[in-house]
């Protein structure tokens, strides 16, 4: 509790100054205002972040957490747990999605166990903070205990602060874990009040019989647990998963450091909300990539105030949103340390 508490309390507010000098920049670029749109916005939201016109993001790291869920024995995905573990070794061995493109981005990856129903013996790459071998069956109870809970934020928080300090200068989330869009849906609607069915999907791809389904589960969890949604602890400890929480403490480790954190898709979204309960100024220092089809991630980014960066009808997670957004972020800021103004390229200004 002590790295939790520590790490909150260095949270600030974005350099307001900063900010205001980034939009006296870009207005002074050869282009009209405004014109590069989202690009703008971020550069400016990047400055604040970083307290600089010139932050190194040339180190860009993307944290992948891995866990099982124990919702699963209610049979709300379309993929058996087993999949979890050989996903870790697909992302270990770089033959998935997000591999392909964080090395197109040159970005690294950092695989994390965080609570996979499996063991791994050592395997070369994998960062071993398993918390559990999976969460409780959240229909029934709480997902995991507080010291659980506790031991989650504070392990994402050690491995982003170690990114952190060896240079990155722009961190994205990922996840995998058969069952945790049930997990994500619930955490959703408890923090914002919507309704189940507006926050629920398809995850792995259920029909609409699993759909029906999926949703009176987390009725149940809702209705068994009682997560008080203003209380991000509550919330992670009733309802949550290992990788939600070592992802929301990434995003707290990153806001108290100043450095962007992407948030990539749907339960990266779920890891934000908690970390914004618990503290609410870290929600200034995250970067929403994208929009995904799930449909809570929509009421997840409202409720946070973001913008995507992107609308791809993305639904895969694994850090790949993020791995793209990290790409613009960076163009953002080259545009606005890079192009010239309307007085060093002598062009004519607006009359």
């Amino acid at each position: 509790m002590n790295i939790l508490n520590s790490t909150v309390k260095l949270i600030g507010a974005p350099d307001r100054t900063t900010l205001e000098q980034a939009q006296q920049r870009l207005d002074c670029l050869t282009k009209p205002q405004g014109s590069l749109g989202k690009l703008e916005e971020t550069a400016r939201r990047v400055a604040g972040i970083t307290g600089t016109l010139s932050p190194s993001l040339a180190k860009k790291v993307i944290i992948i957490a891995a866990a099982d869920h124990g919702v699963t024995a209610e049979n709300v995905s379309a993929f058996p747990g087993a999949v979890t573990p050989q996903m870790v070794h697909n992302f270990l061995n770089g033959g998935a999605g997000i591999n392909v493109l964080a090395r197109q981005m040159g970005a690294e990856v950092i695989v994390v166990d965080a609570g996979v129903a499996a063991d791994f013996n050592g395997v070369s790459g994998l960062v071993n903070r398993k918390i559990g071998y999976g969460t409780k069956n959240i229909a029934a109870g709480p997902a995991m205990t507080e010291e659980e809970a506790i031991r989650s934020l504070e392990a994402g928080i050690e491995i982003a602060l170690e990114q952190i300090e060896k240079g990155a200068g722009m961190l994205g989330t990922g996840e995998m874990g058969i069952g945790n869009t049930t997990a994500s849906s619930a955490i959703v609607s408890a923090v914002t009040g919507a309704d189940i069915a507006a926050v629920t999907g398809r995850g792995t791809g259920i029909d609409d019989g699993m759909l029906a389904h999926k949703i009176e589960v987390i009725r149940r969890a809702l209705a068994v647990n009682a997560p008080d949604g203003a209380d991000g602890m509550d919330t992670l400890r009733k309802l949550g998963g290992f990788e939600i929480g070592v992802l929301a403490g990434v995003f707290l480790a990153g806001a108290s450091r100043r450095v962007p954190v992407v948030i990539d898709g749907f339960i990266s979204g779920a890891a934000a909300l908690i970390a914004n309960a618990i503290e609410p100024k870290s929600k200034e220092f995250m970067m929403a990539s994208h929009c995904s089809v799930e449909c809570g991630h929509r009421v997840t980014l409202d409720f946070l105030g973001l913008k995507p960066l992107l609308e791809l009808d993305l639904r895969l997670g694994e850090g790949t949103g993020a791995a793209l957004g990290f790409w613009l972020i960076e163009s953002s800021m080259k545009l606005l340390n890079e192009m010239a103004t309307f007085k060093d390229a002598g062009v004519s200004g607006k009359l």
